[in-house]
């Protein structure tokens, strides 16, 4: 079926590692002589890289599969990811998916199509989640200045509202000496930033007698890289080591993002987080304190079953006397098969999307705090897209600034020394001082 007039398409939902997974499959692709061309042109074989957080995600999926059917009825539809894992039987149920393909067998995508034109009918490969103990590293390709690395796959953890055990399996990632090889992979692209990658990278190597500390020292030495960032960790895996060595490393950005869930300690018990708000706040603290420039974002999620109007409330109460820097927030979404799902005392969408406005409107307050804190500031920015004479990138702590490039041409890639000027509307205006690299 790799014949070199296959074009292939691929259309990747939800998280940072789904997008480099589906990059890392792109590339086995194109070296079996298949042509890769957007989603929203015709090709011969599509693929959708599936998340299943929420039943959003599970909606869309079945929308997108549908209408790349329709762009191309004579394509073949592959289905991967997360949503083929939980629920292989029922995408295989939707009219136009020609194969399903689970956690265990997504990185052989290739090997399977053939039975494709072989049946005739739809294929689901089915692994159950216990048997999928091995480790495929990738990284995304394509996006010039960043690449996501892949460091570790799976969660040992039982959080209440969690599927993501059910659709990744255990934790474990690969050895240091790997990891460096793909690493020196990347540094030999266009790519100027690594974004380390996983289910929940603070886990890394446990499974190997190796930590995530352990790697990012070797990683800090790596060359043809300027900037290197975690995409998040645990707070109780971010330790006191880790914070030290990133306060002065020569790579890590000072930019965290750390899962709060919620700011009431009884909803963190239902929900089976693994610490309480005290280590949280000793944890923000303590980065704060050796890092004073950082940049630190947190997830919410609102309206979890049982969620009274005073949980809520201090949960607004502890975001508001923290140092953090911007949240993203996620409404509660009953996952089948989770303990949450048979919990009582549902909370109203009326309710929950009534928090939810709150608390973007203290998201915003906080990133209006954090950016005037940087005011009149010289920083580095990574260069990210530059379009009639304006560019825009992200400071080292990641405020991102437009400004205009002086006639400088051809500096996307490229990182240049801005001087924070001016925020308007939520905008970050900048101006260039010297020609950094």
């Amino acid at each position: 079926m790799s014949t070199p007039s296959k074009r292939v398409a691929f259309h990747t939902m939800g998280c940072k590692l789904n997008f480099s997974e589906s990059s890392s499959i792109s590339r086995d692709f194109i070296r079996s002589g298949f042509e890769k061309v957007d989603f929203r042109d015709e090709a011969d074989i599509y693929v959708l890289n599936t998340c299943s957080v929420t039943e959003n995600a599970d909606k869309e999926a079945r929308k997108i599969i549908r209408q790349a059917k329709r762009r191309n009825p004579d394509s073949a539809v592959a289905v991967i990811g997360c949503y083929a894992q939980l629920k292989p039987d029922e995408i295989g149920e939707i009219e136009g998916v020609d194969i399903v393909l689970g956690a265990e067998e997504k990185f052989n995508l290739l090997d399977h199509l053939d039975e494709i034109e072989l049946n005739g009918s739809t294929t689901v490969i089915k692994s159950k989640i216990d048997h999928v103990n091995s480790f495929t590293p990738s990284y995304s390709s394509g996006e010039r200045t960043r690449s996501f690395l892949k460091v570790q796959d799976g969660c040992d953890y039982t959080c209440s509202f969690c599927t993501i055990p059910l659709a990744r399996g255990k934790s474990r990632s690969g050895t240091i000496k790997d990891t460096m090889k793909i690493a020196r992979e990347v540094a030999a692209t266009d790519a100027r930033e690594i974004v380390l990658t996983g289910v929940n990278i603070g886990d890394f190597g446990k499974d190997r007698g190796e930590s995530l500390l352990d790697l990012i020292k070797k990683m800090d030495a790596i060359d043809n890289i300027d900037r290197i960032r975690i995409s998040s960790i645990e707070p109780n895996l971010i330790t006191d080591d880790i914070i030290d060595f990133c306060s002065s490393s020569r790579l890590f950005m000072p930019h965290f993002h750390v899962p709060l869930q919620s700011g009431s300690d009884k909803i963190l018990g239902e929900m089976k987080r693994r610490y309480i708000t005290s280590l949280y706040e000793n944890r923000i603290a303590q980065i704060k304190k050796r890092i004073p420039d950082a940049c630190i974002g947190v997830d919410v999620i609102i309206g979890f079953p049982g969620e009274t109007e005073d949980d809520f409330s201090e949960t607004c109460r502890f975001l508001h006397d923290l140092d953090i820097s911007y949240l993203h927030i996620f409404s509660y979404s009953e996952r089948a098969n989770t303990p949450a799902a048979s919990m009582e005392k549902k909370t109203r969408h009326n309710v929950k999307k009534e928090r939810s406005s709150i608390l973007h409107h203290l998201s915003d307050k906080k990133l209006r705090e954090f950016q005037n804190q940087h005011l009149h500031e010289v920083r580095n920015v990574l260069v990210e897209t530059e379009l009639s004479g304006t560019a825009t990138g992200h400071t080292d702590n990641y405020i991102k600034v437009e400004f205009d490039t002086k006639h400088t041409e051809n500096i996307s890639n490229t990182i240049q020394s801005v001087e924070i000027s001016e925020i308007k509307n939520g905008y970050v205006i900048g101006e260039m001082r010297n020609n950094h690299a």
